[in-house]
């Protein structure tokens, strides 16, 4: 059962003074770095051409996996079929604020159709009020709709729109909810991920769990700043442009 108290005491213990870094995995070198990208394509205009477009590159770069729309699920996961990119769908995207037993079915919809990881928002309001019952089930009902697929949930927490402390206290009740990464932004909101919030994940989360950072990774410099951070995975719409650079 969870005990809401020793998590705000431990996230108050956080805010004074965070955990060590952990130790990292070694950097990727050269064309290494598309295993840590999600190849990502989530605005709201895009076409059938170009989510075909950005399955060709996935294949032809090997990045992670692409991260697109619901309703694009089912055409990435048949253009990936024979490969090892692995289909990624957002849900509860880009605000949070859906209802859980929505976000539920929506993961439970998209892996019928292929997706095998998931990149859900938390509920941002209810954090902020400090609701955190609600928060905890919001995450919960999609990590144990993932899990017993065998896919992975990451969640997005928007850095941009909390304090200090409410990015610590999302980070652990992601961690608490059993989730496996957290993740920065969503790339709609008023700011990405920055240096800073992705170290901050990090320590509060220790080394078993995964950061991805997203949101304004245009280069490889970005890329590697965020590694070096702390970050897992990448979420960029960029990766081709960083891949070639590593390249170079």
């Amino acid at each position: 059962m969870t005990t809401f108290p020793g998590i705000i005491k431990l996230a108050e213990t956080c805010e004074r003074e965070l955990p060590p870094m952990p130790a990292l995995p070694s950097p990727p070198q050269g064309a290494e770095i598309a295993q840590w990208i999600d190849h990502t394509l989530l605005r709201p205009e895009a076409t059938v051409h170009q989510v075909k477009q950005l399955c060709e590159q996935a294949a032809a770069y090997n990045f992670a996996s692409v991260c697109v729309n619901p309703s694009f699920v089912p055409l990435a996961a048949g253009l990936l079929k024979d490969t090892k990119i692995k289909t990624c769908a957002v849900v509860g995207f880009p605000l949070g604020a859906t209802l859980p037993t929505i976000k539920m079915a929506e993961t439970l919809s998209v892996m019928s159709m292929g997706a095998v990881e998931i990149d859900m928002v938390l509920n941002i309001g209810a954090l902020k009020a400090e609701a955190y019952g609600q928060v905890l089930n919001d995450i919960e009902v999609v990590v144990r709709a993932a899990h017993n697929q065998r896919a992975i949930v990451k969640v997005i927490i928007e850095t941009a729109l909390l304090t200090r402390y409410e990015k610590i206290m999302a980070c652990l009740l992601c961690k608490e909810a059993g989730a496996d990464y957290v993740k920065t932004s969503t790339g709609f909101s008023k700011a990405g991920a920055t240096v800073e919030d992705v170290e901050l994940m990090r320590r509060v989360v220790g080394a078993k769990m995964g950061v991805k950072a997203a949101g304004g990774i245009r280069t490889l410099a970005d890329a590697q700043a965020m590694i070096a951070a702390g970050a897992s995975r990448l979420g960029a719409s960029s990766g081709v442009a960083i891949v070639q650079e590593a390249l170079k």
